[in-house]
């Protein structure tokens, strides 16, 4: 006989735990599904951004979140010649509770986000349970075939299944929804080399030079780096050697410490994708995060859109969910609703990569454009509005009465 559940999430990672925390506080039975044993997984975005840190204020959770070590990025700017920085992006300028962006584990955020949710009488955690198909009755999805950690196979039936697994998303394939892909000049290179004591941490400094893009981003005790390099290059090929000196060609700084990466395995590679689904819905399942858009890793948005879908889709969907199944009309409103920012946000990643990444990446140029330059020389306070759109973005979704809760203290 087949279980049964209300909602059931496929992916747990930052907008499945959202969506699966809030429609559990609003009485909703919900299911997360999540194929790994734990959330420690390395190079996934780690960026919390002021709209989410607001949000774990709503929920209650932002004292807890605090007590997690981390790091604050409130600046972005490009080293300029002479060793100044040309600041495009001040965080600092923007009237709300936290103006920087939290540098933290993703781990840590979603054990956060479970421990909270697994407080709730209606919510489940199943890790280490993997989807291998979708259940239907006809043209509709009525829930999910999936794989536990022992092997054995089940079938989990539900009035929604949400998927949230991510840019290559298994549940989006099996219910035939295909994504249109957009232009993307470069793929990444994850690593992480370690962080002196009194090494600036605040502003994040993109590097480029040679037809290579470098973003060390600044955690507790050590660098996380984005090496961005012209889509198609095998950088593995060329071995371990030819890539530190690649890294320290472009980020001279790290020439002490480059050979903390002995061999390619330390590097981890990222397919960058950008695309979007025109409709985000079969009867029975809906698509967010990722699995409705993948987004270029410029500004490091994609985590937030993420969450963003999140709130809205669990704001929408509990009224529904809670007299029974949520009709196509319904999933239908959440695209309607968070189409716009995806699209601004997607459309403003496009112009970077025609004039700033695409130029670097053929070798035509080492830096920002001369007029983006000049422009935020001349007028330094222009740079609140790239950190209004990094920091909050187009449209900023807050936790709804019902899910909102007084504040939990850290523990010690």
């Amino acid at each position: 006989m087949a279980e049964r559940t209300r909602c059931v999430i496929v992916g747990g990672g930052p907008a499945g735990m959202v969506a699966g925390l809030i429609l559990a506080r609003a009485g909703v039975e919900v299911t997360v599904l999540e194929k790994h044993p734990d959330f420690l997984r390395d190079f996934r975005g780690d960026t919390v951004h002021p709209s989410t840190l607001t949000l774990l204020d709503e929920l209650g959770l932002g004292d807890k979140f605090d007590a997690i070590p981390h790091s604050e990025l409130t600046d972005v700017g490009f080293p300029t010649e002479g060793g100044g920085l040309l600041k495009i992006a001040d965080m600092k300028l923007l009237n709300v509770p936290h103006p920087y962006i939290a540098m933290v584990p993703q781990w840590d955020f979603l054990d956060l986000l479970a421990e909270s949710a697994q407080k709730e009488p209606t919510f489940t955690l199943r890790l280490q349970t993997e989807m291998t198909d979708l259940l239907r009755s006809g043209n509709r999805v009525t829930g999910v075939r999936y794989r536990a950690a022992d092997g054995t196979e089940g079938d989990l039936e539900a009035d929604l299944v949400i998927a949230a697994d991510g840019r290559w998303s298994l549940a989006r394939r099996a219910a035939g929804l295909e994504p249109r892909e957009f232009d993307c000049p470069f793929d990444v290179w994850w690593f992480r080399l370690s962080r002196h004591d009194g090494e600036a941490g605040a502003m994040l400094t993109p590097r480029m030079h040679r037809r290579r893009f470098a973003v060390p981003l600044p955690r507790t005790g050590y660098f996380q780096i984005a090496y961005l390099a012209p889509k198609g290059d095998d950088l593995r090929a060329a071995g371990i050697e030819e890539f530190r000196r690649g890294v320290v060609d472009i980020c001279p700084e790290f020439a002490d410490r480059v050979d903390e990466l002995e061999t390619m395995d330390d590097v981890k590679f990222l397919d960058v994708r950008l695309n979007r689904l025109h409709r985000w819905h079969v009867d029975g399942l809906l698509c967010i995060g990722d699995a409705a858009h993948a987004m270029s890793p410029v500004g490091g948005v994609g985590i937030n859109l993420a969450v963003q879908d999140a709130v809205a889709t669990a704001t929408m969907l509990a009224d529904p969910l809670l007299r029974g199944r949520p009709t196509p009309d319904d999933l239908a409103k959440v695209r309607t609703r968070r189409l716009l920012p995806t699209i601004a946000v997607q459309k403003l990643q496009q112009l970077l990569h025609r004039g700033v990444m695409r130029p670097v990446m053929s070798g035509r140029r080492d830096g920002p454009p001369e007029q983006m330059i000049a422009l935020f020389t001349r007028f330094p306070k222009l740079a609140y509005m790239p950190g209004r759109l990094l920091g909050v973005g187009f449209r900023p979704e807050h936790a709804p009465g019902f899910a909102r809760r007084a504040m939990e203290p850290a523990t010690k």
